[in-house]
């Protein structure tokens, strides 16, 4: 049976045509919902941080890591889901398909009531460990449990959006995040500036924003005519199915999790120099964020690609997809390192206008900025390997290149050596080296069409 219609559609194969225009096509959506979603991201910072107070500033800006750890086990598991679908859609099997979207859904319920609960309830325990001051500990706690209650709008958005990325439809996923990101920032006027609602406030627009771009990623999925059309009365779970997402995904939720879970370890070494360091954290990680956004948004194609490519068998063409895309994601990230660098102190102060602040995030930015050309490599080629089913390795050297390693960095590095916060701000950088070179060496020795879902 084939679910795909006879009208005009979004979805993509990627298996014939031009390769870099693939990429650069899907890449390109991807892009621009992602500079939106962290445009609304930086309206948040900003409102916070000009109306509010320099301590809500630092709540809201610091709290990534505990809602990176809750939501990225998540996010895992919807990378399985759309590794799984690309390779069905690029085989032409639509009933799997049907059958991987519908499996999906119902494992995004389960999920949505698991974080929230979790995420509620560990709240306070978090913050302790992140050695939270006292002065910014309550504006995070309000912060944090207002949005677990309403996560369910982002996974089912980053379920949604996955599942329509896996078959080639990026432009979708971006519209809905536009219109989430414009209501966001509508709403955060609204609630600080003219309801003087405070940190309350920020949160309360982000998870109305996240439903709506969750309610229209659903329509979406009710109302298409291609293979993952998504019907109610279908909603079950295919345990068959079931094992293979999990089998995919598992290793890519762990990495996420406990790289995000490590990652309120290092935020705790750079909380112990204070509130102003902590905002210079907050605005440099904003920056960041745009930074990484061109090589993680050609990642996600590379995903896609390499996923389809397999489903036919065409492990060449999946190769060269990869390089095209390497090429692609070290010239724009030369490209943006420049201006970053020279407008630092300019890109801090629109965050936070504060003398000390805008001192901590231009060292931050200067410093580290040159390093990111070494993501690319780690990007890239880990996405080519969850493209083929591989998430283990990707899942391993991440482990020991953002966890293990990092942590042994930083109890060295604040121990024994320089207790310092550059020295400690330097060990991402570190850890980007290692990983780099670690996934390379894998690749260039791995087999892809050997961890194809559809052997």
């Amino acid at each position: 049976m084939s679910l795909r219609g006879k009208t005009a559609r979004k979805d993509v194969d990627m298996t014939t045509g031009d390769i870099s225009r693939h990429l650069i096509m899907f890449a390109l959506p991807l892009l621009f919902g992602n500079l939106f979603q962290q445009l609304y991201n930086m309206v948040d910072t900003w409102v916070v941080g000009n109306y509010v107070s320099n301590e809500a500033f630092s709540a809201v800006g610091t709290v990534g890591p505990i809602i990176n750890m809750l939501v990225g086990f998540f996010m895992g598991l919807a990378s399985g889901a759309g590794v799984i679908i690309s390779q069905y859609y690029g085989a032409r099997q639509y009933n799997r398909v049907h059958d991987v979207v519908h499996t999906s859904i119902v494992m995004t319920l389960v999920m949505v009531i698991f974080t929230s609960i979790m995420g509620i309830f560990l709240t306070p325990y978090l913050l302790r460990m992140m050695n939270t001051p006292p002065e910014v500990f309550p504006e995070s706690m309000k912060y944090l449990r207002i949005i677990f209650s309403g996560i369910a709008g982002l996974m089912f958005y980053n379920m949604g959006s996955a599942i329509l990325r896996a078959i080639g439809d990026s432009k979708r996923p971006f519209y809905f995040l536009m219109c989430a990101a414009l209501l966001n920032i509508v709403l955060d006027l609204l609630f600080i500036i003219k309801f003087h609602m405070g940190v309350e406030g920020v949160a309360y627009a982000t998870i109305i924003s996240m439903i709506t771009s969750a309610i229209l990623t659903i329509i979406v999925l009710l109302r298409t005519d291609t293979c993952v059309k998504l019907t109610p009365k279908d909603l079950k779970i295919d345990m068959g199915i079931l094992k293979k997402i999990i089998f995919i995904g598992i290793p890519a939720a762990l990495q996420m999790a406990i790289t995000s879970f490590s990652n309120i370890f290092v935020q705790g070494y750079i909380n112990h120099f204070g509130a102003d360091t902590m905002s210079g954290w907050t605005a440099y990680s904003k920056i960041d964020m745009l930074m990484f956004m061109p090589m993680q948004s050609l990642a996600l194609a590379v995903t896609t690609f390499v996923g389809q490519n397999l489903g036919v068998g065409d492990v060449e063409r999946a190769k060269k997809g990869v390089s095209i895309s390497m090429r692609l994601a070290l010239t724009v990230t030369i490209i943006s390192m420049f201006p970053v660098i020279i407008f630092a102190p300019n890109m801090v102060a629109f965050f936070n206008s504060k003398s000390e602040v805008i001192y901590y995030g231009t060292l931050f930015l200067r410093w580290i900025t040159p390093f990111y050309l070494l993501s690319c490599a780690n990007q890239i080629y880990s996405s080519a390997l969850r493209g083929a089913g591989n998430t283990k390795a990707p899942m391993v050297i991440m482990l020991l290149s953002f966890v293990a390693f990092r942590q042994v960095y930083l109890f060295v590095m604040a121990n024994f050596i320089a207790n310092e916060i550059l020295p400690i701000a330097m060990g991402y950088p570190a850890g980007w080296l290692l990983c780099s070179l670690l996934t390379y060496t894998y690749y260039k020795k791995s087999d892809l069409s050997r961890t194809s879902v559809m052997n």
